[in-house]
Parts: C-alpha cells; structure tokens; sequence
C-alpha cells in the first residue's frame, strides 16, 4: 500500500473518533453544567471542555467568554476550530474521498452521509435542541461507519489502519478525560467521594458509555480510584488504555506479518502495552494519577509519530 493511502486511512479513523469523543464530550459538560455555579458547574464545566479537547488557548483567541453557547460553538462547528465536528468531519471525508476504492459502499456512505447534514447547518447552532441533534447525529454515524467496516472491510492493511488511527486517538481521548476530571473539574472545598464527586465521575463513565459496565465489573457505587482503573487498567473495556493498546498492537503486528518487517513503533507499542500490563491501580495513584496520564500521553504521541515515520511518509 503506497504511504499516502496508509496516511489518508489512518487520519480518517483518527479525525472520526475524535468528532465522537468530541460530541460526546459536549454531551456530558451540559450535565456537569446543570449544577450551581458554587458546585462546579456552569462556566467551570464549559472550561473543563475546553482542556480537555486542548482547546483552551485556541478558545481564548476568539477572545470569547466562556459560556455554552460560544464554547459548543467553538466545538462543533466553528471554522477557526480545526478540531471542531465540522473539521473532523470534513477531513475525514476528504481522507475517505482519497481512498474511496478501499472503502466499501455502507463505509463511505457514512461519512459522507454524516459531512452533508453537519455542512448544511452553517457556522451556529440555532439552540440546545439542534446541538442535541448533532450530537446524536455524530455519534449514530460514527458507530454506522465502525460496523460497516467490521461486516463489510476485507481484513487487510486498508481495515488496520483504519483501526491503528482509531485506537490512538481513543487512547489519547481517554487519558485526556480522566486527567481533565481529577484535576479541573472538583472544586475547593468539595471532598473526594462526596455528592459532586460521585455525580462528575458518573458523568464521566456516561461519557465513555462505560456506567453499566462499571456496574457489572465492580458491583460497587461509583469510585474514583476504580473508575481510574476500569479505564486505565481493564483490557475489557473498549475505550480503556489497556485495551486500546491491545489493538495497537494486533493491528501493528497484523501490518508486520504482510510486510514482514518491524520497526520502532512496534517497540513502543510494546514498551506501553507492557507499562499497563505490569501496574495496578494502587501503584498508579501511589505515584500520582496525572504525573501517569501525563507520561501516557507524551508517550502515546511518541508511537503517533513513530507510526507516521514508518508507514505515512
């Protein structure tokens, strides 16, 4: 497969989780948001949506206030954005319409079908009922386009680097998220495993769809340091760390046996696949919950690039 059909794949599945998790990320500030000011919510949430999309600086040049109509703007579809749902969504497309002859027909449709609706909005949203719709068009598309490439993909490099992209992105997502929440979002005065905390670390579960199954894993009321490890540490869990690193590696040793060759973002690969299987949850709040998610994410952009080295230039 030539380097820039590789890319052109790759960056869609990365571009279409990332409107995913950004859609649902909207979704779950406007619960955070619905508490009292004094609780954490209102500006305090918007504010954590901004961190933990990275999108605090790029906001604060618009020179906006932070409020929800201007931050799920900003979000969604603004044009200065470059990672709003509209932007995602039209380089993924761009990314599917290059390499429209490795996609099949439901995969492209999909895309294409979701870029259409979301360009017919224009630069606003008209209200909390059309950011609603949008949300729930973004996500029902995602998942659309995920199962038709899984019935419909021939298992080969073009079905990998699709999935390669999406496992990266996911991985960052989730590490985003959880750092965002134990750092930003619970404010002085409130305690850990108080009504708020509960609330905010519920909230976060629902973000990831990840509530029932916490309830079926841990049997138990909703706990930071087990939530931590449900999505850190349980390879069960779709959007985990672990288990994002799992299909790193089953996708990247997939690309290997077709080539027959292997490089240094198959050694990171490992080297991070390694780092969650050899800790718990004990150890990583022992050494600090941020100081780990922050490693994990210089190091997950570390086997991002290596990738891009290896098979995209």
């Amino acid at each position: 497969m030539l380097s820039r059909t590789a890319s052109n794949l790759y960056w869609m599945g990365r571009y279409l989780e990332r409107a995913d998790f950004t859609a649902r990320l909207i979704e779950a500030t406007q619960r955070l948001a619905a508490f009292p000011s004094s609780y954490g919510g209102a500006t305090n949430a918007w504010e954590s949506a901004l961190a933990a999309s990275w999108q605090t600086h790029n906001f604060a040049d618009t020179g906006l206030p932070v409020t929800e109509t201007n931050v799920s703007d900003f979000l969604t579809l603004s044009t200065a954005n470059s990672s709003s749902i509209r932007a995602c969504l039209e380089t993924a497309r761009a990314n599917a319409r290059s390499v429209r002859t490795a996609l099949t027909e439901e995969a492209w449709e999909a895309i294409n079908t979701v870029w259409l609706e979301v360009a017919r909005l224009g630069p606003h949203l008209s209200g909390r009922e059309a950011l609603a719709e949008l949300i729930e068009l973004v996500k029902h598309a995602v998942s659309a386009f995920e199962g038709a490439a899984q019935r419909t993909l021939l298992r080969a490099d073009a079905f990998w680097f699709i999935n390669l992209g999406t496992a990266i992105e996911r991985a960052d997502n989730s590490a985003r998220l959880l750092d965002v929440k134990y750092h930003l979002l619970l404010p002085r005065g409130e305690s850990v495993g108080g009504s708020l905390d509960y609330f905010q670390w519920t909230t976060i579960l629902r973000t990831v769809s990840a509530l029932t199954a916490y309830r079926w894993v841990y049997r138990d009321s909703v706990k930071p340091w087990l939530v931590a490890d449900l999505l850190i540490l349980n390879r069960q869990i779709p959007r985990s760390l672990a288990s994002c690193y799992e299909d790193i590696r089953r996708n990247l040793d997939l690309l290997a046996s077709q080539t027959g060759k292997r490089g240094p973002a198959h050694r990171l690969a490992a080297a991070g696949h390694a780092r969650l299987t050899g800790t718990n949850i004990d150890k990583i709040f022992a050494d600090g919950l941020h100081e780990f998610l922050t490693h994990f994410i210089v190091e997950n952009n570390r086997l991002g690039e290596a990738i891009a080295k290896q098979y995209l230039f």
